[in-house]
């Protein structure tokens, strides 16, 4: 019974991990704080990128608009010939004074065709391509060098006029402006950590949001599975407190319902069952005077009479196989209203198993097999009744040999006696192995009146269980090519060691 409880709790406690593991809380929650974790970081993610593009986008335009109009600031309608040095230097000046920028002019070709300027002049190296393209307008580009991000700006002096006869001497510079952006970086940088930390505030806010929520969800439904524990368990009186109006209210109003209709059925059904077994124990005990008397003068009418095949022997038979199955109703009576009782003795097996085959005539038709000293603390009247149910049982159902053997046996680690009687019969039908030791179940169930009463192996199970053991059936089969073919009945009985109290 220990061990049991403890595999119980240990089970319970299992279940309890796992459930806390993959319990519906657990999924809910996770499910909510998913949800809620996804949609902050996708507002997050969209917030970012437009801050990012919106910033950038300011600091390309703020470089965009101060080289114009320097431009347009520097460069006269009218250019006079031969100023392109004096002309780049101001553009430089003018161009590199704001932090982190630099500014280069570089003198055109003689066909006009911009210059790319020499390296490490810039912080940025300018391509062949991007110097093409700044001939005919101002051009732009973001390059990355060494993990710092730069904006490459490319412009061709234009929009001036030429006096009569210095158009070959007018050959305005290209200027080359590089910007840092550093700054912007940074900023987004620190956009991204406190984006990160609004994503972890959210998450921890989601989270205890969501255990508030389930806790509201769930409530309802523990409190209907710990009813619905205690009606399974029998407690029929069960009922579950009906709070609001929505799903699980009406969960909760259903299951009220439901017990309350099986708490009616059960009652009915155990009424019925106490008043049928009352009957049954009433008429076997009003039955019971009446009979003995019966047994009494058949038998007389029977030893005076020609032989037990006359009329007179025959109703002494019967009238013994319905006093014994009085008996048996009695018995059966005292185990349903839990009357039955043990009163233990320390009992020598072999010779309570001798006995009980001589007092039925059984002695020269079992072979017996198990140690003489073999000592057990049992009930012996209701011993004597389990070993002779189940030889007897073996003697008209079997054939022989029957073999009864007992001896120390261990069950999950406890020890006790086991008795096993064996015949070599056609065994038991497949569909009674599980049905064997039910009330009134017969192995010749078609035939209309038969020797015993159905109800031995039932009180020998009672008797078993009152022990504290366990008794069981089975087919000794023995294996041919196909199939099992069952070669006699086995009937184990097990009785665990009791200690004095």
């Amino acid at each position: 019974m220990i061990a049991g409880l403890r595999r119980r709790a240990r089970r319970r406690g299992e279940s309890v991990r796992t459930r806390w593991f993959t319990g519906l809380r657990v999924r809910l929650a996770a499910a909510f704080t998913a949800v809620a974790l996804l949609a902050s970081m996708f507002a997050s993610g969209v917030a970012y990128v437009l801050l990012r593009r919106a910033t950038l986008q300011r600091a390309q335009d703020a470089v965009l608009t101060d080289v114009r109009q320097t431009l347009t600031r520097q460069v006269p309608p009218e250019l006079p010939p031969d100023v392109a040095g004096f002309l780049g230097a101001q553009l430089v000046d003018a161009l590199s004074a704001p932090p982190g920028r630099k500014a280069v002019a570089v003198p055109a070709n003689a066909d006009g065709r911009p210059v790319v300027p020499a390296s490490g002049l810039l912080d940025v190296p300018v391509s062949a391509e991007f110097a093409q393209r700044t001939q005919n307008q101002l051009v732009f580009q973001r390059v990355v060098r060494n993990g710092t991000p730069y904006l490459l700006v490319g412009a061709h002096v234009t929009g001036y006029r030429t006096g009569e006869g210095w158009v070959a001497r007018t050959t305005p510079p290209t200027v080359y402006v590089t910007a840092s952006l550093r700054q912007e970086e940074k900023d987004l940088a620190v956009l991204t950590r406190v984006l990160m930390i609004e994503n972890a505030l959210a998450l921890v806010l989601a989270l205890a949001l969501a255990v508030l929520a389930t806790r509201g969800v769930l409530q309802p439904v523990r409190r209907l599975g710990a009813a619905a524990r205690a009606l399974g368990e029998g407690e029929l009186e069960t009922r579950v407190a009906v709070r609001g109006r929505d799903e699980l209210a009406d969960l909760a109003r259903t299951f009220n319902r439901t017990a309350e209709a099986l708490e009616r059925t059960v009652t009915e059904l155990r009424a019925m069952e106490r008043a049928s077994r009352r009957f049954v124990a009433d008429v076997s005990h009003e039955l019971r005077t009446p009979l003995t008397s019966m047994v009494a003068a058949t038998d007389v009418l029977a030893a005076d009479a020609e032989g037990e095949d006359s009329a007179a022997g025959l109703v002494a038979r019967e009238t013994r196989r319905l006093g014994t199955l009085v008996e048996h109703l009695i018995e059966i009576s005292r185990f349903d209203a839990g009357a039955a009782a043990l009163v233990l003795d320390e009992v020598n097996v072999a010779d309570a198993v001798a006995a009980t085959l001589h007092a039925r005539g059984w002695t020269g038709e079992v072979a017996v097999t198990g140690p003489a000293d073999l000592v057990a603390r049992l009930d012996p009247r209701r011993f004597d009744v389990i070993v002779a149910n189940l030889v007897g049982n073996a003697l008209r159902h079997g054939r022989p040999p029957v073999t009864l053997r007992f001896g120390r046996a261990e069950r999950a680690g406890l020890p006790g006696l086991s008795l096993v009687v064996e015949d070599h019969g056609p065994g038991l039908p497949g569909d009674l192995v599980a049905v064997v030791f039910d009330r009134f179940v017969k192995a010749e169930a078609a035939r209309t009146r038969s020797e015993g009463s159905g109800l031995g192996l039932s009180i020998a199970k009672e008797n078993a269980m009152l022990h504290g053991g366990v008794l069981e059936a089975a087919n000794r089969t023995v294996p041919t090519v196909d199939q099992l073919i069952p070669q006699g009945a086995v009937f184990t009985l097990w009785i665990p060691d009791r200690e004095d109290g």
